[in-house]
């Protein structure tokens, strides 16, 4: 790859505890400022798939353990949705000093082809579809481009939101035995672009609604729009309210907050527990929480058909809203099995991830 510089770190490294992924690569590129970590945790079930995140870390090492558990998380997804596809995560650090976006995302791409197809990308946290446009000037391994005939494909954001809607409805089924989510008080953290879609979702099925966000002005358009209450950032996770919706960045769910008063946890965020231990506490609590790496399926599985060639739209959403029915057999297993749900959904996953 031209000027592109890359540290192929093999099967030495991955989470402690777990098995070791296949491949990580560190990458950096001069003239672009490229600076950029590619995690693939399997290919048991194809190439490896899912988006590039591009943020300002507080370190290095922090870019490259968040590539780590997302590449672990992605390949959990992929395999409970029945995708056929391995699990894998890139993160691209954003730096403070101003760069030519276009080139830095080209230069990525060229990245994503030296891997041959073993990594497939699409648009996450921090990247768009202009940006998803300059890594396809480069290769053909990515997906989440708007186009422009019939077939449904773009921002799979209001897929995700769907998903994570028909899973939070299923969670508030198993939990509190309703049908319906009127007068169903849910917290959603972060208005981004699948916060506020799912809470223009909620707000039609008649909950009501506590969120919170570090912008002010997306708050303000929530109280005017669906009449939502407004906490603090460093409250919204201890609000009295029937369900948590996570929807910011992933590690929300820490100890304090495994001690909440909420019944339901079902969001979009990726990585919500700091570790399965927070998801044992919910669990003993009696609090249902609904795994992001179930829930949160509907933007692969949008980025999957569309890159399979077969993203017709009903198609595509009957697919997402299965995410309803996982939610009852995965709390059909922790019935049978007694474990908690976060728990449960690992080994299901993993047992997913066997079946090629």
């Amino acid at each position: 790859m031209d000027r592109l510089t890359t540290n192929f770190a093999g099967t030495l490294f991955g989470l402690h505890g777990e098995p070791a992924h296949e491949r990580i690569v560190v990458a950096s590129d001069a003239d672009s400022g490229l600076q950029a970590v590619v995690a693939v945790y399997s290919t048991v079930r194809g190439p490896a798939f899912g988006g590039c995140r591009y943020w300002q870390y507080a370190s290095d090492y922090e870019a490259y353990h968040d590539a780590l558990r997302l590449s672990q998380g992605m390949a959990f997804k992929n395999a409970l949705a029945g995708l056929p596809f391995g699990g894998g995560k890139a993160v691209i650090l954003k730096r403070p000093e101003q760069m030519d976006r276009a080139a830095l995302f080209k230069a990525f791409g060229r990245l994503v082809e030296s891997l041959g197809g073993m990594y497939l990308t699409a648009e996450d946290v921090g990247t768009t579809a202009d940006d998803m446009r300059a890594v396809q000037s480069e290769t053909a391994y990515v997906s989440g481009i708007p186009r422009e005939n019939d077939v449904y494909g773009g921002n799979p954001s209001p897929r995700t939101a769907y998903g994570v809607f028909v899973g939070l409805k299923a969670a508030v089924q198993v939990a509190l035995g309703r049908d319906t989510l009127d007068g169903i008080s849910v917290a959603v953290q972060g208005l981004g672009s699948v916060g506020w879609d799912l809470c223009e979702r909620l707000h039609r099925a008649g909950a009501e609604l506590i969120v919170s966000d570090i912008d002010a002005a997306k708050t303000e358009r929530a109280q005017q729009m669906f009449g939502a209450r407004v906490a603090d950032i460093a409250r919204i996770a201890s609000v009295n309210a029937d369900v948590f919706a996570p929807c910011a960045l992933g590690g929300s769910i820490t100890d304090a907050v495994a001690h909440c008063q909420f019944k339901v946890i079902a969001g979009a965020a990726n990585n919500q527990l700091m570790s399965l231990a927070e998801g044992d506490t919910l669990h003993r609590r009696g609090i249902f929480y609904a795994p992001d790496f179930l829930v949160n399926a509907g933007g692969i599985i949008s980025c999957a058909r569309e890159y399979l060639g077969s993203a017709d739209k009903q198609a595509v959403l009957d697919e997402v809203a299965q995410i309803g029915p996982r939610v009852f057999e995965l709390a059909g297993r922790v019935k049978v099995s007694g474990i908690a749900p976060a728990r449960a959904a690992v080994v299901w996953a993993r047992e997913m991830m066997q079946r090629v």
